[in-house]
Formats: C-alpha cells, sequence, structure tokens
C-alpha cells in the first residue's frame, strides 16, 4: 500500500510531490493524459516568483519534476477513471484496470480550458491561440486581439486586455453579454473594446510562421463571412474540471470543481485537494503551487496522526 498518491503533474501536484517526498513519504505521482498540466502548453512564463527574465513553461514544469525526483517522488503516466474512499484507506483505478490502495490521495488533477475544436487548434495553443489573458496578455501590445465569449471571464478578459492590446474585438455568438450587468456594462463603455455580435468563429488563420494573424467570422444571422486581422485569440468559455473519477464520490459544486475545506482537505479523510481541480477563480500557476504545498503538509499531518 502507497503512502501518498498525488493525481495530476501540474504546478500543484509537482509542488504537492517536492513537498511530500521532502517529508519521507516517498509519493507516486500519477501524470495522467496532459503530463504537466496547462503549462506544458505555455510558451513564456513571467509572472512566476524567481525568473525575474521569465521561464518557458515546459521548462518550469521540467524543473519541478526533477526537483520531486531528486527527493524521491515517482511517477507513472496511468490516469485515473474510478474512486473509492474506504474507511480506512482509498482507492484509485487506474486506465490499464488496475487498482492501487493508498493511506492519503491528493488530487490535483487541473482542469482544461474550452476551445472551440477547429482545425489547427492544437498546434496554434501558445503561438497565437490560449486561454489565459493573466497569462499571455502582456505578449500582445499595440496590436489587435479577440476575445471569444459573452460571460463575467470574457468580459474581465477583454477588459484586462485593453491595458496592452490595441484594440481588443469581443466576439459573441448572441446579441448581447451574458455577463453580469455591471461587467457588461463596463465593457459597452471602454472605446478599446470593440464588440461583435452574432458572430462565431469558423478557422484560425495562421501565418507562414505558424503564427495566429487572423480569424474567419460567420454572422449567425445573415451567413455573411469575413477575415478579420489578429495576433491572438483569447478563448474565455469556461473550463472543465477534471473530475469525471470523483463525480458523485467527493463533493462538488454544481459545476464538477471539488469542495476543499481549509484550504487543501475535502470531507473524506485522507484525501485532500490541490490547484485548479479546485479553483474557478484565479487558476494562475503560483497559486496552483501554494495549494499543492498546502495539501501536501495536511496529508504529512494526517499520516502522522494515523501512526500515534
Amino acid at each position: 500500500m502507497e503512502k501518498v498518491i498525488i493525481v495530476g503533474s501540474g504546478c500543484a501536484g509537482l509542488t504537492a510531490a517536492i513537498y511530500a517526498a521532502r517529508g519521507n513519504l516517498n509519493p507516486l505521482v500519477l501524470e495522467g493524459r496532459q503530463p504537466g498540466g496547462q503549462l506544458s502548453t505555455t510558451t513564456l512564463v513571467e509572472n512566476f516568483p524567481g525568473f525575474p527574465d521569465g521561464i518557458d513553461g515546459p521548462q518550469l514544469i521540467m524543473n519541478m519534476h526533477a526537483q520531486a525526483e531528486k527527493f524521491g517522488a515517482r511517477f507513472s503516466y496511468s490516469e485515473v477513471t474510478d474512486f473509492e474512499g474506504l474507511a480506512d484507506h482509498i482507492r484509485v483505478k487506474l486506465d490499464d484496470e488496475k487498482w492501487l490502495e493508498t493511506r492519503a490521495l491528493i488530487i490535483a488533477s487541473g482542469a482544461a480550458a474550452r476551445y472551440l475544436g477547429l482545425e489547427n487548434e492544437e498546434k496554434l495553443i501558445g503561438h497565437g491561440l490560449t486561454s489565459c489573458a493573466t497569462c499571455d496578455g502582456a505578449f500582445y501590445r499595440n496590436v489587435p486581439v479577440c476575445v471569444i465569449g459573452g460571460g463575467d471571464s470574457a468580459a474581465e478578459e477583454a477588459l484586462f486586455l485593453t491595458k496592452f492590446a490595441s484594440k481588443v474585438y469581443l466576439i459573441h455568438r448572441r446579441d448581447k453579454l451574458r455577463a453580469s450587468k455591471i461587467m457588461a456594462d463596463r465593457v459597452l463603455a471602454c472605446d478599446k473594446i470593440e464588440p461583435i455580435w452574432n458572430t462565431v468563429v469558423t478557422r484560425y488563420l495562421p501565418d507562414e510562421k505558424g503564427e495566429m494573424s487572423a480569424v474567419m467570422l460567420r454572422n449567425v444571422a445573415t451567413h455573411e463571412e469575413r477575415e478579420l486581422p489578429v495576433a491572438c485569440v483569447f478563448v474565455a468559455i469556461g473550463h472543465d474540471p477534471n473530475t469525471k473519477a470523483f463525480q458523485g464520490k467527493l463533493e462538488t459544486d454544481p459545476d464538477g470543481y471539488l469542495l476543499a475545506r481549509h484550504l487543501a482537505e475535502s470531507k473524506h479523510p485522507g484525501v485532500f485537494i490541490a490547484g485548479d481541480v479546485a479553483d474557478r477563480v484565479y487558476k494562475q500557476a503560483v497559486t496552483a503551487a501554494g495549494s499543492g504545498c498546502a495539501a501536501a503538509l495536511e496529508a504529512e499531518k494526517y499520516l502522522s496522526g494515523l501512526e500515534k
């Protein structure tokens, strides 16, 4: 039986692995379908403390992975497909149908940004296509960009991007925003934001270097198509937490995000939560790392209590 299993290998999971390994817990990290999490698809990270010149997202993940491994963390590419919380231990089922048992479980499986499913989408992520204005907005100074969406998240992204971009087009499939009135009023009052109503993006148009240069738009009422030059597309149509294996077995909010008490504890003894799998507000590498630290320290305290 394992002492600690960590589900996920993004900033939260790897920070938890570093702390758990340094605590002599010999953690097993299940890396899942996207090793490294969302940072593995990010280019330059400029807002993670300690890197004044920034660092590539994949390099930051590799550094954290090596650090955890140095202290004794073990890694497996397995993905968790099922979960059982028993009275004195926890079981997780892997994608190869194998069950593992552990005294403590840290869930840091993250959340996946929703995209449109268009051609070349995966290739363009990090090359003019992103889901995080806070992460990438500063790279697009004095150039036109667009935000796709109509809720509060899209409104917030658009307003944030006005600090950098020359023009922010807000593309929404309806004729009015779904955002709260106060956010909608701010967007509509901003000279740098131009809403494009009743419109969807049908194609991304990269340049010869593979960087975003424009999008093809279609008006859903008139079916008219046109090309819109933009240097970056910010998709703000929501995230989906990677919690399928835990649905109905651990507490979640209506959108499936796990609920944590006191930073990292779940309601089930021995199960701890970290990162974007529970965070629907900040979604930053540094907050994920902090919650990973908290989860590992709480797991260590829990395991120490079992030994008494």
